[in-house]
């Protein structure tokens, strides 16, 4: 993962975006736990495993209230969209996200096949 998360970042800093790294996945979303990621900061992560960001499950984020709460935090914050790297829970997370009209993108990992879907968002 820590890999796909240094992809995104350099891929956006190349095109002078800002970058916030959610912490431990929807739950820091929900909560506004978010740093801002820069090239040093996923200058030395290839070859650790796991995350840097952590990862968490999120009971509240399966319901209605979790993922509305959770576009507040992204208007509140002025998130302009969503990159969602994991599995079929993160896939269903945006998909949800992307629901209400927070646009999102998803790298989801199945197996030894990478692939990337576009999820509907507002242009």
């Amino acid at each position: 993962m820590n890999a796909a998360v240094r992809a995104v970042v350099r891929a956006a800093l190349k095109k002078d975006m800002k970058v916030l790294g959610v912490m431990r996945g929807y739950n820091g979303l929900i909560n506004g736990d978010m740093v801002e990621m820069n090239m040093r900061s996923v200058s030395d992560m290839i070859q650790r495993g796991g995350t840097i960001l952590y990862t968490a499950r999120c009971k509240e984020f399966k319901e209605m209230t979790g993922v509305l709460k959770a576009k507040e935090v992204c208007q509140k914050v002025g998130l302009d969209g969503l990159v969602v790297i994991g599995g079929d829970g993160s896939f269903r997370g945006a998909r949800d996200l992307s629901s209400v009209g927070v646009p999102c993108v998803s790298a989801r990992h199945h197996r030894q096949r990478h692939c990337l879907h576009r999820i509907h968002h507002r242009v």
